[in-house]
């Protein structure tokens, strides 16, 4: 313990004297939660983190640098977009192995003026050249998972700068410049490296060392970076100090383009990415994805994502449960919202991939009727024998197989609310830990391909989210935004892979059913079904409830869970913020 109170003591001191060097008042707000910012015992205890409280506006984010950041731009009358891409550029240098530009984000976006929802899909791009076969061995089988996941093979166009600039040409106040000034001093000041980022570094040393940009970076020496190391990144500071002069045009054309390029086909395990992938990407505008609940409107990003429709379907299904009288720590609870995810993921593995490839029954998946049809399903008293997909209308995806393609949680969140209340949350990802484990200029290369199936076709029958040139991968990102009477009432979201679909449902209905304030519902243990064992998170509510709902009929495993939710709830009264235990994340409010 005393080890660990001086390590939270040492990170502190850096971060509050990081702070001093955006803006002095950013140093006092941060300063009376620095004792709580992290702690890497609380997640056995899953003790929440303070709630926040503010009248004006508030930033909860992943990384108390990226708070921070963002924080100075709400203070100087920024946008809620203006906050979200300081944030992230902060993000990309101090968790590097989370999101970063050479990655992808979904975002969603409330004009409080216009009353209007908006989603931006930044979702990575499979490179021209890329086949079926991909990640196919000379035989036909699919490859090993990590075989595929090291190196160029992995790697898809990334769509990180220019949502971000797409986002700030629609709603951002501040002048793009001004946005980098957080991340680029910090890139050339340097940053102590946080305990997370260090443990991850060291577990996954090998696979780092395997790319010599990498390998310099993250292991000099061949030592791997430890806590409180001082950490310099010039590379990364002139990347962006190209994207702040030139726009995205400056990612995506000319010589960092040619050195992304060059990293990826000229890794050891060698991808097909190439210019034209690149200066052809496009962010793409998508209809919000809404579902009703009680008195609710839960809306977020739709496919490629099926992280909006599987919560949306989620909660759907359990409108006509009375949670609220089962409470937390019913073992039928559990069973009813298990069961719900499960079909959710049926349908999910069976119709959802990108639009543009795949026909997609978006509305019929998310109709009232279908859902209370599917929820007539939930109506015994022990778990489902098995939970097959589903027979939505308008019918023509049924041609395609199920595919459980896997996720990894290599991924961030970020939730924001600024002075005219307009609202961001954005999930934003270079898939797994690391990505592919690839740096170049200063930022981690995405491994999102391997988001694809592995396998074209099952039995004859095609694979809805099997790799096609310029196709963006399923994801199951799931950043949301509540709506009450047509106006916001939360923000959240959270990485994690696939898992992100559970961990926004449970916060969901912790906040919406159980009463619980966000830091609370964040807290909550994870508990979530992908249609296969009940995965219950490591602590007392597993040792609780792993016996009565071994008993109902599931199969459960016990692990780590790491969810990462940032939660903000608005209502007359002000904002609260909430931030889970788990991660390193902060919340901050005026």
């Amino acid at each position: 313990m005393r080890r660990a109170a001086a390590a939270l003591a040492s990170l502190f001191a850096s971060i509050l004297a990081s702070f001093a060097l955006l803006a002095a008042p950013a140093a006092a707000q941060f300063a009376p939660q620095a004792s709580d910012a992290l702690a890497p015992e609380i997640a056995s205890g899953l003790q929440p983190k303070p709630l926040v409280s503010a009248r004006n506006w508030m930033a909860a984010a992943a990384n108390p640098h990226a708070t921070a950041a963002a924080a100075d731009m709400l203070r100087r009358g920024g946008s809620a977009v203006d906050a979200a891409i300081a944030a992230q550029l902060v993000l990309g240098l101090v968790e590097p192995q989370s999101s970063g530009l050479g990655g992808g984000a979904f975002l969603v976006h409330w004009d409080a003026g216009e009353g209007r929802l908006t989603t931006l899909d930044g979702r990575e791009t499979a490179p021209a050249a890329a086949t079926p076969t991909l990640f196919q061995t000379e035989a036909g089988e699919p490859l090993a998972f990590m075989d595929a996941v090291v190196g160029g093979r992995s790697v898809g166009a990334p769509g990180t700068p220019r949502l971000l600039e797409a986002a700030h040409r629609r709603f951002g106040k501040l002048a793009w410049a001004d946005l980098f000034a957080p991340a680029i001093r910090l890139a050339q000041q340097g940053f102590d490296v946080s305990p997370r980022l260090a443990a991850q570094i060291a577990a996954d040393a090998q696979r780092l060392a395997r790319d010599p940009a990498a390998a310099a970076y993250f292991l000099p020496g061949g030592e791997p970076l430890q806590q409180g190391r001082r950490l310099v990144n010039p590379a990364y500071a002139e990347t962006l100090k190209a994207l702040r002069d030139g726009g995205a045009n400056a990612f995506y054309e000319g010589p960092i383009a040619a050195d992304i390029v060059s990293a990826v086909r000229n890794a050891k395990n060698p991808g097909v990415l190439a210019a034209d992938d690149l200066a052809r990407y496009a962010v793409v505008e998508r209809e919000a994805v809404c579902g009703a609940y009680r008195a609710y409107q839960v809306c977020g990003i739709g496919p490629p994502s099926s992280g909006g429709i599987a919560v949306a379907q989620i909660l759907g299904m359990l409108e006509g449960t009375d949670l609220t009288a089962l409470g937390p720590d019913s073992a039928k609870a559990w069973r009813l919202i298990g069961d719900a995810s499960r079909l959710a993921f049926a349908d999910r593995e069976r119709y959802v991939a990108d639009p543009a490839f795949v026909p997609q029954p978006t509305k019929g998946l998310l109709a009232r009727d279908y859902l209370a049809e599917r929820a007539t399903l939930l109506a015994g008293e022990r778990a489902l024998a098995e939970a097959p997909a589903g027979s939505p209308k308008w019918s023509h995806a049924l041609r395609f197989a199920p595919d459980p393609a896997i996720e990894l949680p290599g991924t961030s969140h970020l939730s924001i609310v600024d002075g005219a209340g307009d609202v961001v949350s954005m999930t934003t990802t270079i898939e797994a830990g690391f990505g592919s484990r690839l740096m170049a200029r200063g930022f981690l290369l995405n491994n999102e391909l391997t988001d694809f199936s592995f396998r074209s076709h099952r039995e004859g029958v095609p694979v809805a989210n099997r790799v096609e040139p310029g196709k963006r991968p399923r994801s199951s990102m799931a950043p949301t935004i509540v709506l009450k009477d047509g106006r916001p009432v939360l923000s959240l979201g959270s990485p994690g892979g696939s898992q992100i679909i559970g961990y926004v449902a449970k916060t969901l209905i912790a906040h919406l059913d159980w009463g619980m304030d966000v830091g609370r519902a964040a807290a909550l243990p994870n508990m979530l079904n992908r249609n296969g064992p009940f995965e219950l998170e490591t602590g007392p509510a597993a040792d609780k409830l792993a016996g009565p709902l071994g008993a109902l009929g599931f199969e459960t495993r016990i692990s780590d869970m790491t969810s990462g939710v940032q939660a903000i709830a608005i209502s007359p009264d002000g904002l609260t913020g909430g931030v889970d235990p788990r991660r390193e994340g902060l919340a901050v409010g005026e």
